[in-house]
């Protein structure tokens, strides 16, 4: 009920990480947001600080989101702001703040977007290319791995992304990269 609702107005930051969990999955990515102001000096527009959020997307968005969204690209982002502050022993207390986001969507006020309606069971998580057409490194969350029931995915089958990218790849916590086959109906 007492929860701070924000909307942030920015540009995807870091690959988005995808991962499995108990309570079904969760993606995360970092989120830059840079303050523009007009300067009467100048007569031009600047950037002014820019802040960086991690945003949190559970289940369907973060899924849906995997395979929407790459690395420089400007995005819309509602949802409840939590700060966390963290004393460490070896350093400086530290503060970060994160979204858990409740919708997400690109900022048309700079481009153009394609919608593609997912329909339920059919939405897997994929990894898209970056803005440069790069795909970024594998996601590197200590604990995420592919699911060991998980079937090897099919060509015919396989969750690709709008570009054509292949399914996610996990990383195990020894560092090997591993193929996740897109999840079941």
């Amino acid at each position: 009920m007492n929860e701070t609702m924000v909307t942030l107005v920015g540009n995807v930051a870091t690959q988005v990480e995808w991962r499995e969990s108990a309570t079904g999955g969760v993606a995360r990515f970092r989120l830059a947001v840079t303050a523009r102001r007009f300067d009467r000096e100048k007569q031009a527009w600047v950037d002014g600080a820019t802040s960086f959020y991690t945003v949190w997307a559970a289940r369907a968005l973060g899924m849906n989101l995997t395979g929407s969204v790459a690395i420089g690209e400007p995005v819309v982002v509602h949802g409840r702001l939590k700060v966390r502050d963290e004393e460490r022993p070896d350093g400086p207390r530290r503060f970060s703040a994160d979204v858990d986001a409740v919708a997400i969507g690109h900022d048309m006020s700079r481009g153009t977007t394609a919608f593609r309606r997912v329909f339920k069971g059919e939405a897997t998580p994929v990894e898209r290319a970056g803005a440069q057409g790069k795909e970024g490194p594998a996601p590197n969350w200590n604990t995420a791995s592919p699911p060991a029931s998980a079937p090897a995915p099919s060509d015919a089958a396989g969750a690709v992304s709008a570009t054509g990218s292949p399914a996610v790849v996990w990383e195990s916590a020894t560092g090997t990269a591993e193929k996740a086959a897109p999840m079941g109906v």
